[in-house]
């Protein structure tokens, strides 16, 4: 095989962050995307005027974005700084229009986790069992409550891929054991749907260190380089995930279409 050609395969050995695309990638076949998260997926940065804080979300930096330019594709930031699976739920997308059909996307990546994890007054993380077939009668956990997004925008889009993000690893023990059961439940809950697959940040991003952070922080957000280095990571991510099993998105430009797979089941039990 030519040099030229090794992009287009995969290596046996290779990891999903192994080599970097800028251009997006083979993440470009989704044309329209859904992000839903709090800060970290709403460009949010932090700062600091006379000793006040100030949080400001900024979606054309959000990675989100950074992915719609580099892979032309339509990126929807359905997100807000703080956000939580059970206020996600619990009105914020529904005040928002986020479950209209009109924003019915292809591809959805979902980046809670932070604020229900680490923030005082939220849910009990839950577990997978918390899950049943009809979300309204899922537990009042994060878990259930983040099985309910995954199942309602299944309900909009029923062939639609679902990306799951994992949290990043930090040299602090006081953020080890909630960082790993947030990183458990997450493979639990992809292992749960269909079309669901984990972009595994904590397994395969650098440790969020000292020096990670001067390079790619600003004040406790991340700075503009670091929302493109997330960027990087999440189109390579697709990418090597596509790569590795071709034939489970060969049907991608069908979705939201009367060609998708469930409309032509619909079809055939007529």
């Amino acid at each position: 095989m030519s040099p030229s050609h090794k992009p287009l395969y995969i290596d046996e050995n290779e990891k999903p962050l192994d080599r970097l695309v800028t251009d997006g990638g083979l993440f470009g076949i989704f044309r329209t995307v859904a992000c839903i998260g709090d800060s970290l997926a709403s460009g949010d940065f932090e700062a600091v005027d006379r000793g006040c804080r100030y949080y400001i979300d900024m979606f054309d930096y959000s990675w989100g974005q950074y992915i719609a330019r580099t892979a032309g594709c339509t990126v929807y930031n359905f997100s807000r700084g703080g956000m939580t699976a059970n206020e996600y739920c619990g009105g914020f997308a529904s005040s928002m229009g986020y479950w209209n059909t009109e924003k019915a996307a292809q591809a959805y990546i979902i980046a809670l986790g932070a604020n229900d994890f680490f923030e005082k007054d939220q849910l009990p993380a839950g577990d997978i069992s918390d899950v049943c077939d009809d979300y309204r009668q899922n537990k009042n956990t994060f878990v259930g409550k983040y099985a309910e997004i995954i199942q309602r925008y299944k309900e909009l889009s029923p062939d639609a891929v679902f990306f799951l993000m994992t949290m990043p690893k930090e040299d602090t023990e006081e953020t080890a054991e909630r960082l790993r059961l947030h990183h458990d439940l997450i493979h639990k809950l992809a292992a749960r749907f269909s079309n669901c697959y984990v972009l595994d940040l904590y397994e395969y991003m650098p440790v969020q260190d000292a020096d990670f952070k001067r390079k790619f922080y600003l004040e406790g957000h991340l700075n503009p380089m670091g929302y493109m280095l997330i960027a990087r990571v999440v189109t390579s991510y697709v990418d090597y995930l596509i790569r590795r099993d071709p034939d489970s998105f060969r049907r991608a430009a069908f979705i939201n279409t009367e060609y998708s797979d469930s409309k032509l089941k619909q079809k055939k039990g007529e």
